[in-house]
């Protein structure tokens, strides 16, 4: 019998790292690389959530082969992952729709101005524990399917998904078979009720992002796929 050991998927913002663990938890091996960061306009930050799973997917095996260590022998993995960052992508091709717009991204400012004079200011602090700002999920997600041709068509007819990265890559390593995510990754869309542990239907409709692009939200421990 082989070694037994744990992976863990560190997914950044300028890069991504691999880490191999025994079962004391202390590290075996490592690999890392970083990937493009795109500027298209100022106050704009897109990642290529393409660029991203190859890396993985070139970063696995790398580390695995560092440590000695055979792939059968793998536990589990587990995912840490830069947070608020969006992808949408087309469920039957398995293909980004855009860009993933990255957290530091500023595009929805006016997005966000609208909603507080709007006077939403108060029943989103209630409901997610956040401020309306650019930097959380819910207006990039907005913008993507107001902006992006086909966005909310795809939507519609059930074929569009969204994630934050380690829903992407989580999907991606399941062969398109778990869309999940957990809570510490859901609290900081915009979209999630801290409070009920569920995707706010109020708030889904005032941004007009339909629940059914959403992936099913779990416990940090729990099994994903």
């Amino acid at each position: 019998m082989g070694k037994k050991f744990l992976i863990a998927i560190d997914l950044g913002t300028t890069g991504n790292r691999v880490f191999c663990f025994d079962e004391h938890g202390l590290p075996i091996s490592s690999s890392y690389a970083e990937f493009t960061q795109h500027f298209p306009k100022p106050g704009w930050v897109e990642h290529d959530a393409n660029e991203i799973w190859e890396s993985v997917v070139k970063l696995l095996p790398e580390a695995i082969q560092k440590g000695n260590l055979d792939p059968k022998d793998a536990i589990a993995i587990g995912i840490t992952n830069q947070r608020e960052t969006s992808v949408l992508w087309n469920e039957e091709t398995g293909k980004p729709i855009y860009h993933a717009i990255v957290w530091q991204c500023r595009r929805t400012t006016d997005i966000c101005n609208q909603l507080k004079e709007a006077g939403h200011e108060q029943l989103f602090r209630e409901k997610t524990g956040l401020v309306i700002d650019a930097y959380f999920s819910g207006t990039k997600v907005k913008w993507m399917l107001d902006n992006v041709p086909g966005a909310r068509d795809l939507a519609k007819s059930g074929k569009l998904l969204f994630g934050t990265i380690d829903t992407w890559i989580l999907w991606k390593l399941t062969g398109g078979k778990s869309h999940k995510t957990d809570y510490t990754n859901a609290s900081r869309t915009l979209m999630f009720n801290i409070k009920e542990k569920i995707w706010d239907l109020d708030i889904l409709e005032i941004l007009n992002i339909p629940r059914t692009i959403l992936p099913e939200v779990r416990e940090s421990a729990s099994y994903f796929g």
